[in-house]
């Protein structure tokens, strides 16, 4: 039963929370730049998940300072893997994802535990250990859904943005200049943002095969390695760009062919399971139960 004195109290700790929380953050000087050490010196774009951009200040002010505790190499490795595959390198870094972690595994059990306590749920204290793996997990949860939406954003725009490629090369751009005529052209898609990153690469100095390379290091894409495996083979052959780029066109066409039909042949297994146990002895209840009936009943 929901306890009026024990609501009041509730509301009262966390509004007063709140209201410390709120002028901790609006009193102390804005040191993003100097905690996240981007490698580019600009600040992070606004993410597109309200959640990140509602506890970034809470982050920032309470549990970044805490995040070099949970630092070893392997994790440094994987979580930056994480978050140049998912697209997220310019919304978060490494501290950032880590402090997120750490936030989200305190918030979820304390939220519950609050609601628990004020309205009397009667959940165990035990409940609130899956909740902070959980919310420790949900950093990693969204990068990796991050990562399969752009995973399917490439794979369907590839063989386009190949034949654009072969048709630009064909019509007398050099190879950079097709990109750059793709990217106009094409904004907004995650390829051609990625291939806008490839542009500016070779505008700050890097090679063409480097900044290609970048590219597929980013996209994470069996597809992906393989063209740009055969695009800087072609260019260190002197291998005409277009019958490469068609070529390739082709192949991605064939691979991703292949993709639906085993993504079909796989349904078609999956779906043997809901026939077996579910419609199969549904349709016998319909053919057999008024039989069945009849028999028990003696013919009545």
């Amino acid at each position: 039963m929901l306890r009026p004195e024990l609501i009041m109290l509730v509301s009262v700790i966390l509004g007063g929370f709140s209201v410390y929380l709120v002028v901790s953050v609006l009193l102390t000087q804005n040191r993003d730049n100097e905690v996240l050490s981007w490698a580019n010196g600009n600040e992070p774009i606004k993410s597109k998940s309200p959640l990140i951009n509602a506890a970034r200040p809470l982050v920032h002010q309470f549990v970044l300072k805490y995040v070099k505790n949970f630092k070893n190499p392997d994790s440094i490795k994987k979580i930056e893997r994480l978050i140049l595959t998912s697209g997220l390198n310019r919304e978060l870094n490494v501290d950032e994802f880590i402090g997120f972690k750490i936030f989200w595994g305190i918030a979820f059990p304390l939220f519950v535990g609050v609601l628990n306590f004020a309205y009397d749920f009667g959940l165990p204290v035990l409940f609130l250990i899956p909740l902070a793996i959980v919310g420790w997990s949900f950093p990693n949860i969204y990068a990796k859904n991050q990562k399969k939406i752009r995973e399917t954003a490439i794979r369907i725009d590839l063989p386009f943005f190949a034949d654009l490629l072969a048709l630009s090369t064909e019509a007398g751009l050099d190879f950079v200049g097709a990109i750059q005529k793709i990217v106009d052209k094409a904004s907004g898609s995650v390829l051609a943002d990625e291939l806008e990153i490839v542009l500016k690469d070779i505008k700050l100095g890097s090679s063409r095969a480097d900044a290609l390379k970048g590219l597929s290091l980013r996209c994470d894409l069996m597809e992906m390695t393989s063209f740009v495996a055969v695009l800087i083979d072609a260019d260190a052959t002197g291998a005409s760009i277009s019958k490469v780029l068609k070529d390739q066109s082709e192949q991605i066409r064939l691979e991703r062919f292949v993709r639906a039909e085993k993504s079909g042949a796989k349904a078609s297994q999956l779906i043997l399971f809901p026939i077996v146990f579910f419609i199969v002895p549904a349709v016998f209840i319909v053919i057999f139960g008024p039989v069945v009936l009849s028999m028990m009943s003696g013919g009545n």
